[in-house]
């Protein structure tokens, strides 16, 4: 279909034929939740390898209970922006545990952790000021470095020499952004050693713990946490929506820095409030991550990332996210293909969420995971990789 607009032609077949062509169309596929870890897509039973649920949270019976508490509590919505109305004791709640938990002065929650990033960063930081951004960041931080409107550096993946380059010329404020597990690669930052870059430079640090948050460090606060780092990092960013099988993402810092932003955030500021109810069932969450259910359920699922590691013969995963590199977008899809024919849940990864030509595989692993269904999950990869040559 050919729509004209202003003059200029909008021809959205040819690009969806464009993205075909290239093995790198996308549909959305409804599945349905079944037991912890299992799902069901077009009538098929899968074991589900492609969700961030690192902990088996999202389908706990605790949480269920305190979401529909919270609901009969709070009502299903706010209603309003947190500057209005919609700011309730439920989401004020959270924002003190939030900070005790990551041991921070406060702590300011938003709809989801992209409009963390995308309000944070640009509230932080603006024309005159230098933004230093590794380069396997997350699309939301990226994109959140352009709207800031800071001059943009990108150095290379962990890439320190050339981090302290960018260091000793940046201009203005400046802000070294990165994350502390990498979603796509599953690899950590070289966090203590870029600390002290900043450090030495006055440089300040934002953190996306995302994919470390309830997997790492002392009660589950994150990769800061397990290196002894938390009061270093001047940012800590992370989400309730993967470890914590919720929703909405939160910035720990000092309590100025969560005035500024509840002042200048504009996707805070312009945002319906995140439902209370939410916010309530989030605090149950934290409690989870940091007390004995949490222990026995990080127990669990470093356990099953040791055995994926020994049965697929590789070293030892830093992460819950574990990339089988496969290069082309096409040979990426007919692993996936394979695989969900066998049983197994396991996305092909390609541009532009990863580089052209770094098509893979993304294993993700969960506290709900038994250990036969990794061993399958194993075997029906070695199968798949060996029939497809």
């Amino acid at each position: 279909m050919t729509v004209e607009a202003g003059g200029r032609e909008w021809d959205v077949a040819a690009q969806l034929e464009g993205l075909r062509g290239a093995d790198l169309w996308r549909r959305l596929r409804p599945v349905r939740g079944l037991a912890a870890g299992r799902l069901e897509r077009e009538g098929r039973e899968l074991v589900d390898f492609s969700s961030n649920d690192y902990l088996g949270l999202a389908s706990s019976a605790e949480l269920a209970a305190a979401l529909a508490e919270g609901a009969a509590k709070y009502g299903a919505g706010a209603g309003a922006s947190r500057l209005i109305s919609g700011t309730r004791a439920a989401h004020e709640a959270l924002e003190e545990a939030l900070a005790v938990w990551k041991g921070t002065e406060a702590a300011l929650t938003f709809g989801s952790g992209y409009a963390v990033a995308l309000g944070g960063i640009p509230a932080l930081v603006g024309r005159g000021d230098t933004i230093l951004l590794d380069k396997l960041c997350h699309a939301s931080l990226v994109d959140a470095a352009r709207l800031s409107g800071a001059t943009l550096r990108v150095f290379p993946h962990n890439g320190l020499e050339k981090l302290e380059r960018l260091l000793a010329g940046a201009k203005g404020r400046v802000l070294v952004v990165t994350e502390s597990v990498f979603s796509m690669d599953g690899d950590r930052a070289l966090l203590r050693e870029i600390v002290e870059m900043k450090e030495r430079a006055g440089a300040w640090l934002w953190l996306d713990e995302a994919h470390a948050v309830g997997v790492m460090g002392p009660r589950g606060t994150g990769l800061a946490g397990e290196l002894g780092l938390s009061e270093r990092v001047d940012l800590q960013m992370g989400t309730l929506s993967k470890a914590a099988g919720l929703g909405g993402g939160y910035l720990a810092a000092r309590r100025e820095v969560v005035d500024l932003l509840i002042n200048r955030a504009r996707s805070l500021i312009y945002s319906t409030a995140p439902p209370p109810a939410l916010a309530h069932a989030a605090v149950v969450a934290l409690e989870l991550l940091a007390g004995a259910e949490g222990e026995a359920r990080r127990e669990r699922l470093w356990s099953r990332v040791r055995q994926l590691g020994q049965v697929l013969e590789m070293p030892e995963p830093a992460s819950a996210i574990v990339p089988v590199m496969l290069g082309e977008s096409a040979r990426a899809l007919a692993l996936s293909a394979r695989l969900e024919e066998a049983g197994c849940l396991v996305p092909a990864i390609r541009y532009p969420t990863v580089a052209r030509g770094a098509a893979r595989l993304r294993i993700t692993l969960s506290a709900s995971h038994e250990a036969g269904q990794v061993e399958v999950l194993a075997a029906n990869l070695r199968r798949a990789q060996a029939e497809l040559g």
